[in-house]
Formats: C-alpha cells, structure tokens, sequence
C-alpha cells in the first residue's frame, strides 16, 4: 500500500520541479568599497563578493589596454560582462606613472614609436576619441568604460619598466634589480592609489606581479611590500591591498609563522598564481591523479593555509591553452577548478587578450591562452566558459544564507552539477543552479536533503539511482584515489565501481579508472568534488516538499528511483 501511495505523488513532484525550472535568480547587488572579513571579501553591507576576474593587459611597451585596435572599449566592456566576469585586473607598469615622458605620449605617438601603423589605424576606427589622448588618459578611460559597465577593476602593478613578464634576470624581478627600484615603486603606488581615489569601481591594488630572482628574500619582502601596503591605503583608503608572494607569486610559506605587520586592517588579500606550467611537465608526464594530489597539497601547505588563519585569498593568475590541444594544461584545469569550487576562492584568468599589439618582438600575436579570439570579436572557447560559469558566483560566504548549507555535486571537467529533473529521469549533469543539495554521512552516504533518498549504485554501466533502503553496500561512496575525486561503491554484484558521466550526461557507475600509475589515462569523468553551498538550488524545495507530502518513515518504503 505504501508503494502505491508513493507513486501517486509523482505527478505532484513533476509539476513541482517543473515550476522551479523558471525561477530566475536574483542578480548580485553590491555596496562599495570592499573589504574584507575574516577569509572573505565583502562589501559595504557585509555581503559576500566573489571576484570572477580576467585580466586585461596594458603594461607591455605600447602601454595601452590590448585589443582597442580591435574593438570599441565599451564594446570589449560589454563582452566581459556578458562573459560572466565581474571584475577586470588591469595591469601597468611604474614607469607610466612615474616617467612623465612616457606617461604623456599619445596613443598614436606610443604606437608610432614601436612602427604599428596597422594598430594606429585600427584605433582610429574602433576608438577614434583616444587616438590622441596621453597614454595615461587611456588607462583611465579604460577604468571609467569598465565602471560604465558594472565592471570591478584590480590595478595591477605589473612590472616597471614596460615589456613582457616575466624571468628572473629581465630587472624587474625583485627590489633593487636594474629596473626595480623600491622608492620609484612607492611612488608609482601613490600615484596611481591616488588618482583613483573616490573612482568607486575601482576596488583594490596588487602592489606587484610575480617577485622573483636571486635578489629575493623574506626579509626584503616584509620591508617593501609593508611599506607599500601602507603608501596605497594612506592614498587610498577604500581599496584592498593585494600582496603577492615569492617565487613568481606560488610561495606565501613565510607567512605561516610571521604576519605582516599593518598600521590598518580589514583591507588585506593575498595572491596566489597557479598554471598547469608551474609544475613543469607533471600533468602530462604523470597520472592525473597522483599528480593533483600532489600539487594541490603542496598548494595548500605554501598558500591555501592562509584561508584557515583568516586571511582572503585570490588566485590573480591561472589559464590555459584555449584550443584545448594542450595535454599539460587540460589535465591540470580539471584539478584546479575542483579546487577552486572546493575553497570558493576569488579568482582572476589570464588573460582577455585575443592578441597583442606587440609581443617580444612580434606583431599582433596571437594568444591561445587568451578568452577572446584574436579579433577580439568572439569567445575563443564556449566549452571553457562554461566549465568556469558555476564558479563565477560564490557558493557561501557572509550575507549568503540564502538555504542551510549543503553539498552540491561539482563535475569539474563540464562545470556542471549533479540535477534532477523530475522523478522519471535518471540523474544527470545540470547547471549548477539547478543542482540537487546532498548531505554527506560520516558512514559515507549521499542523501539528498530533506528527503529520505540516497544515491545507490546499480550495475556496471548502469545509471546511478536514488533509493530509500541506505544501509547496502551500494549505498556507501568512498572517495578514492590520491585526487579524492572518485567516487567508489560496490555493485550488486560485488564490483568495485565509480560514478561516472555518459556521453549524454547522465550519471552512470563504471569501473574505476586512472586510480595510479597509469599516465596516458584520462580519469575526469569520474572526478566529482563535494563543495558546501549556502546558495539556494531550484531543485531543493521540490524534493522536500515531496518529502513532507509523503511523511512517511523510511522503513515503509522499499526499493529504489
């Protein structure tokens, strides 16, 4: 009887689901200036805001935002909005600040001076009205067509004497290199702190890109970066102070048992860079898993630390090769965006740029790790985008209790979640906005929230279900593997198996793959990341409506969805 009764409430849930569908989410509101409040950053209210940032370059010899030979500025705007970023890391150089002869050339003298004609003409036709302007007048044009647009801008100092970044021996690595010098520096720092003072999109300044070289070392560090922490908040107060770190911004270890050491507080965020390069070859020639196990502890042992101690962090640099032919760089992007969710960290990819105006000699090169393409007219990846879009809006944080926290399921190599449309579909990949909240057992069991259903193993290549009877083995999902994302249980037949994503995105269990050893092996498929969420999901209230609908204990159910 019981059995019957349950499935006469199936078209009721259907019709529940199906009326969530079209609930729309409220777009994020923000109060400025930012700051910061314990791991997070948050606005004049207390509100969580996440940083989804890309970065756009104009600190290489021309000394002019890349791609306005392209597009029209409001235009470029427009697209990183429409992209999902909220934010824009726009590099400069201290020299455009401090040397007066260079920081008042024009656009068409800048360019002139490195033979672009091709690039003079093209601003002449997307952006006539700056073709004449000083270089630092087009610097903060681009910030105000950003704000126009309900962009965020990070002022990064990038190098000091203009050009590509970065090796250690270029003399712009460390304090007292050729080009690098720590009074020039504070200086630039004011100057630009102050220039944009009362420019309320403009939210924070990273004191400087990548410190490296011989020259580098902790004590100099906590000298400068103290130093120029103060002059920026001294000149502008509303803004956070963003610190790197040593060895091209991948080491922040030293300040595990030594804080810095502030006149002010509320402002700090520290930045982190991470490439699939920065392990050299690893992705490619090692298992994938064994490898993210590894990077990602020596990740949290050198700067994720810093999140338990309190402090923000944001990781101002990662990207890959975006034509998705790069072994190193594909394998690598799976394990930091399960990271990424993982941690709800701020971030910032590299780059924007489709193409440059000039490059280490070469004109108009074209930039695979670039969003745009080298027109700048169009994404250069849609698949891409869509892997980061769940990660553009923050899964928890203070003002964000929008639901109790629960788990989503995260398929970082799609960027979807785990959903379910209505009772008579099996599980599959959804927008994350419209994903099932689990809770996660210390006996390893998968429920769905509110309801009595848990996620249950079937048979080799088979559909994941959701049954009601939670104490079979079939109902257990151990994470295994050094990568803690399979997730394994055993089949009615006793075979050890994995959830699994078919080539329809459904959720299906397969046997285990890629677990060790193995490097030509691709596990990503069968990587799955629990990451805690506050943030409501389209798919929640349904379920526990069904629930409290049923009111029935679960002993007086048997079997499985």
């Amino acid at each position: 009887m019981g059995r019957l009764v349950f499935f006469s409430f199936l078209s009721i849930f259907s019709f529940l689901t199906t009326f969530s569908d079209v609930m729309i989410p409220q777009k994020q509101v923000m109060a400025l200036p930012l700051s910061t409040d314990s791991r997070w950053i948050v606005d004049e209210n207390g509100q969580r805001v996440k940083l989804a940032c890309v970065n756009w370059v104009s600190h290489l010899e021309v000394m002019v935002a890349e791609g306005l030979s392209k597009q029209p500025m409001d235009g470029i705007a427009k697209r990183i909005l429409s992209m999902g970023f909220n934010c824009v890391r726009l590099t400069w150089p201290v020299f455009l600040v401090t040397n007066d002869t260079l920081g008042s050339l024009t656009v068409r003298q800048s360019l002139q001076s490195h033979g672009l004609l091709e690039s003079i003409s093209g601003i002449q036709a997307n952006n006539p009205s700056i073709i004449d302007l000083s270089l630092l007048d087009v610097y903060q044009a681009v910030v105000s067509s950003l704000g126009n647009n309900n962009v965020m801008v990070i002022l990064d100092n990038h190098i000091s004497k203009p050009g590509w970044c970065c090796s250690n021996f270029d003399g712009n690595g460390f304090f007292g290199d050729q080009y690098f010098d720590s009074d020039l520096w504070i200086t630039g720092l004011t100057r630009m702190a102050s220039m944009f003072n009362g420019v309320p999109n403009v939210v924070g300044m990273s004191l400087r890109n990548e410190l490296r070289g011989p020259k580098q070392n902790v004590n100099d560090w906590y000298r400068y970066m103290q130093k120029g922490a103060e002059a920026v908040h001294s000149a502008n107060p509303d803004v956070i102070v963003i610190l790197s770190g040593l060895n091209y911004d991948k080491d922040l270890s030293f300040l595990r048992n030594r804080p810095v050491n502030l006149k002010f507080s509320g402002k700090i965020v520290f930045e982190v860079h991470w490439y699939g390069f920065t392990d050299g070859e690893a992705w490619k020639n090692g298992n994938s898993n064994q490898v993210c196990g590894r990077v990602v502890d020596n990740m949290m042992r050198v700067s994720g630390f810093l999140l338990d101690q309190g402090w923000p962090l944001f990781v101002s640099e990662f990207g890959v090769d975006q034509r998705g032919t790069n072994v190193n760089d594909n394998r690598y992007l799976g394990c930091f965006l399960s990271v990424a969710a993982e941690l709800d960290l701020d971030w910032a990819l590299w780059t924007l740029v489709g193409s440059y105006y000039l490059r280490q000699g070469v004109i108009g090169m074209n930039e695979y790790y670039g969003v745009l393409n080298w027109n700048w007219c169009e994404a250069r990846n849609s698949t891409f985008l869509q892997q980061i879009s769940a990660l553009q809006s923050p899964f928890r944080g203070p003002g964000l209790s929008e639901v109790n926290q629960h788990k989503v399921i995260f398929h970082p190599s799609t960027g979807l979640c785990v959903s379910r449309k209505s009772m008579f579909e099996p599980l599959r990949l959804g927008r994350c906005t419209e994903s099932e909240a689990w809770t996660y057992t210390s006996q390893k069991i998968l429920s769905v929230k509110g309801t009595y259903f848990c996620l249950q193993a079937d048979d080799l290549a088979k559909p994941a279900k959701l049954g009601i009877i939670c104490t079979d083995s079939n109902s257990k999902w151990e994470t295994i593997s050094d990568s803690k994302m399979h997730f394994s249980s055993t089949a009615s037949n006793g075979t050890t198996i994995c959830l699994d994503v078919d080539s329809n995105n459904t959720i299906v269990t397969n046997t285990c793959k890629c677990l060790s050893k193995d490097n030509a092996c691709d596990p990503e498929s069968q990587w799955f990341k629990l990451v805690n969420s506050t943030r409501s999901s389209t798919m929640t209230k349904p379920l526990s409506r069904m629930n409290s609908i049923l009111n029935f204990p679960a002993k007086d159910f048997h079997g499985s969805l």
